[in-house]
């Protein structure tokens, strides 16, 4: 059977548009099935290629106490056992990347649940051990992502759906963090396409004052970066958000956006979202 008119125009279509939004989102979003609703009908009507990056971390913690087996923290990392790798295997891999997956399908869009392993998509090297062990902890390199291989499943018309689970290329699955897969992703991925990448959390973005939501910062470069940080208007837990979202930027992501989740619609109308970080404010 040979290509339709249809058909022909959805490949040119598909090979012109540059754009790819790369978006994380963390538990505000999944662990509320009203809000994960309304945030995967704004993500299906976002233009251009997308790539959707979630972790799970409260189910999993839930699921493995039901199990009666331990969440191990330190300093707010999970460490991960044998048997913690087993519960977020089936948590993340399977529980919610593949809710995800149906509930995008619902909406018409074709998405394909994925770890790092399938497709040889992420390659991570498990974390040494120093004075922590944190167990199966993939780390991940300038060298980890596969960008010639997204790129052709996302122009073959499917959205990825990517869970925190890479592997070592030697056949262990290893847990990884993922706001770190999220930006290695823009990193490696905006050699091909104009890349924005977004981090969806329970604020609007960036705050002047954190207890005020009507105090958002729309706009900030490295220079206005570096005042808020002299002013103690960003610190603690914002900084290494903040600190790997500008060396995104600085390996070729176009920009990096922080957000709330329940406002992502206000992207394709061409309204004002979130904080944006960029080169050039």
């Amino acid at each position: 059977m040979g290509k339709t008119d249809t058909d022909s125009a959805n490949s040119t279509q598909l090979q012109e548009n540059k754009s790819l939004y790369i978006i994380k989102i963390g538990g505000n979003v999944i662990d509320n099935s009203e809000n994960l609703y309304h945030f995967l009908k704004d993500f299906e009507g976002l233009n251009g290629f997308k790539i959707l990056v979630h972790g799970g971390g409260k189910v999993a913690t839930q699921i493995a106490e039901e199990l009666g087996i331990e969440a191990k923290m330190v300093d707010g990392r999970r460490i991960t056992d044998i048997e913690t790798l087993r519960v977020v295997t089936m948590v993340y891999g399977g529980l919610i990347n593949k809710n995800i997956v149906a509930q995008l399908q619902r909406f018409g869009n074709n998405a394909i649940g994925l770890t790092g392993a399938d497709g040889n998509f992420i390659l991570a090297k498990k974390r040494p051990v120093k004075t922590i062990d944190y167990g199966f902890v993939g780390d991940i390199d300038e060298n980890s992502i596969n960008p010639e291989n997204i790129s052709r499943l996302m122009q073959a018309g499917f959205t990825p759906v990517f869970c925190a689970l890479t592997h070592d290329g030697e056949g262990q699955l290893l847990n990884t963090n993922a706001d770190t897969i999220a930006s290695a992703l823009a990193v490696s991925l905006s050699s091909l396409y104009e890349t924005t990448l977004i981090y969806c959390f329970e604020k609007k973005g960036v705050l002047q004052d954190i207890n005020d939501e009507d105090s958002l910062i729309r706009e900030i470069d490295p220079v206005r970066y570096e005042e808020l940080k002299i002013q103690r208007i960003i610190h603690s837990g914002m900084l290494p958000k903040l600190d790997n979202a500008f060396t995104a930027i600085a390996c070729g992501v176009k920009a990096v956006i922080i957000g709330k989740s329940d406002d992502l619609g206000q992207l394709k109308e061409n309204k004002p979202f979130g904080t944006r970080l960029s080169k050039n404010a």
